[in-house]
């Protein structure tokens, strides 16, 4: 059989968990418990599969406008991710990064996130990114005002900001853009999901909800990207 040609970087937007337990009668809640377990999975098929980053999106600063009940539970959530799986992909060599906003996360969340990337920073395997708290357009703007008070101080001039520079100044800095971008339950379009980044990003929408995305899925996955023909503007 000829070895796939897999990304370096995988993006994720994990929808459906809402959806899928709706239709079994059960709590909206309890789709996104089982979406952490498919989580683990995927991280750990890509670990082994030597893939370079991986990001989820978690939670984006539009969702904040869902029920109250249903953000709280997703805030305690994180909490109880980050407890519970952070010391096993430390194990793992997973090194973790949360992007996105923080600055309006409650303090507990904040430090609990802090100490998680603290721990894992050195871990040279896998490049593990979770964005919570996210926006595209709000990342953009965050990078352009940190720029901007760069040429105010006089650090750099307006000519010297490239897209190096600007690339440096974005959530993930360091981190290479996307080669695939997957977004599960059928839906077709990106919800302001690593805008700058995904600009040549292969796209791939199964129809399966999150829950059910396992190895088979991811499979497939890898096997749609290993057939596309990424020409970057060239001929």
């Amino acid at each position: 059989m000829t070895e796939l040609h897999l990304p370096k970087h995988i993006a994720i937007i994990p929808d459906g968990n809402g959806r899928w337990a709706k239709k079994r009668n059960l709590p909206r809640t309890y789709g996104h418990k089982i979406g952490v377990d498919r989580v683990r999975e995927i991280v750990s098929i890509c670990s082994k599969k030597g893939i370079e980053a991986l990001t989820f999106f978690a939670f984006s600063t539009e969702n904040w406008k869902r029920p109250n009940e249903e953000v709280s539970i997703l805030m305690s959530l994180l909490l109880e991710v980050i407890k519970n799986e952070v010391p096993e992909i430390h194990k793992g060599n997973v090194c973790l990064r949360v992007i996105g906003r923080k600055d309006n996360l409650a303090e507990n969340i904040r430090t609990a996130i802090e100490e998680a990337e603290e721990l894992t920073k050195n871990n040279t395997g896998l490049k593990l990114n979770i964005a919570f708290n996210y926006g595209g357009r709000d990342e953009i703007l965050r990078a352009v005002r940190k720029l901007a008070e760069q040429v105010k101080n006089g650090e750099i001039s307006a000519e010297e900001i490239n897209e190096e520079g600007f690339a440096a100044a974005l959530d993930t800095a360091g981190i290479p853009d996307p080669d695939l971008i997957i977004r599960t339950s059928g839906e077709l379009r990106m919800s302001n999901f690593l805008l700058y980044q995904g600009a040549y990003s292969e796209l791939y929408f199964p129809e399966v909800m999150w829950p059910d995305f396992g190895e088979e899925e991811f499979e497939k996955a890898m096997t749609a990207f290993s057939m596309r023909n990424r020409r970057f503007g060239k001929v």
